[in-house]
């Protein structure tokens, strides 16, 4: 069984990308092969192909962690072939062959049915990205956010996970501001729901260790000072997701939200988020949370054989909402 895969090699010091024709005896071991129908290009999945962050834990391996298709084989009864089924973290695309190509195999734990309200088009829409915020959204509203506590700030609005923040968030009654660096963007963030939009330095965000308490949480995709300082302006009892870092790994900041205004710092990892949970929060993306504007957070389809120039778009800062790709080639 042949198929079109996007391989990622390490030649000395450089990392190469391409796409070459594989056979399934050649992928990372799984009781389950799944023929892919979609998937789509996360950051982490771009700084994975253009050689930008270190991603991959072995080489030479597949991208993409995250895919939805159909069962075409199992050993494990759990699963029968034409079972709609979708895989994201749990090591795809870093430690296992991932989801750009066009056959997956998986150990069968790491599977989750496609939720009935999801198709995969849809499923792959929101990707790691969507579940990544959404998984934000439960943490936060666990620990007590509602709609009433103030504005909710989502940075890198722009992007997957922003993108399906804003339109998650506004349909659940929170008033949103929406922040991105480019601002040619703001009629798209306002469709999706934002009732304001700015760029990080509109926010005026002060220096000092506590500043005004000015929203009712955040959910950030960019880290580094901007986290610092939204941390500085969240009311009493706030909450932020901390989900991305586009704009670096590190920040610092001061204890004083925390200690002063109980405000919770809340992380969502999707590569090793517990079964149990990662089920719960698709079956929601299929119900009460799917963002109700799904069509304008699919910014661009590719097919499989672009998505290395897809990645560059993406590390070029040149594209909008996610890009999904077409592995049905």
């Amino acid at each position: 069984m042949s198929f079109l895969a996007c391989r990622i090699y390490q030649e000395g010091r450089t990392t190469v990308a391409r796409l070459e024709q594989m056979d399934v005896d050649a992928l990372t071991p799984g009781e389950v092969v799944i023929r892919a129908e979609w998937s789509g290009v996360n950051f982490k999945d771009a700084l994975a192909v253009t050689g930008r962050g270190r991603i991959l834990k072995r080489v030479p391996l597949n991208a993409g962690i995250d895919v939805a298709g159909r069962v075409e084989s199992s050993s494990d009864p759990r699963w029968k072939p034409g079972d709609g089924v979708i895989v994201n973290g749990m090591g795809l695309g870093e430690t296992n062959d991932g989801g750009l190509a066009g056959i997956v195999r998986v150990p069968a734990d790491w599977i989750v049915p496609l939720p009935k309200g999801l198709t995969a088009f849809e499923a792959m829409t929101l990707g790691t990205a969507g579940f990544t915020a959404a998984l934000a959204l439960h943490r936060m509203e666990v620990n007590g956010q509602r709609p009433d506590r103030g504005p909710i700030v989502v940075t890198g609005a722009t992007g997957g996970a922003g993108s399906a923040a804003v339109s998650m968030l506004a349909a659940r009654g929170y008033r949103v501001i929406g922040v991105s660096g480019r601002p040619e963007h703001e009629a798209y963030l306002r469709s999706l729901g934002a009732d304001e939009v700015t760029t990080p330095e509109g926010l005026q965000l002060g220096t000092r260790p506590l500043e005004s308490g000015r929203f009712g949480g955040v959910i950030d995709n960019v880290g580094g000072d901007l986290l610092a300082g939204l941390l500085r302006h969240v009311q009493p009892w706030g909450n932020v997701g901390a989900i991305g870092m586009a704009g670096g790994a590190d920040f610092q900041a001061s204890v004083f939200p925390f200690i002063l205004r109980g405000v919770s710092l809340l992380g969502a990892s999707s590569t090793d988020c517990p079964m149990a949970l990662r089920a719960e929060i698709w079956n929601r993306l299929g119900s009460d949370l799917k963002p109700p504007h799904l069509a304008q957070i699919a910014g661009e389809a590719v097919p499989l054989r672009d998505v290395i120039a897809a990645c560059e778009k993406v590390m070029a800062r040149q594209s909008r909402g996610r890009i999904v790709v077409d592995c049905r080639e």
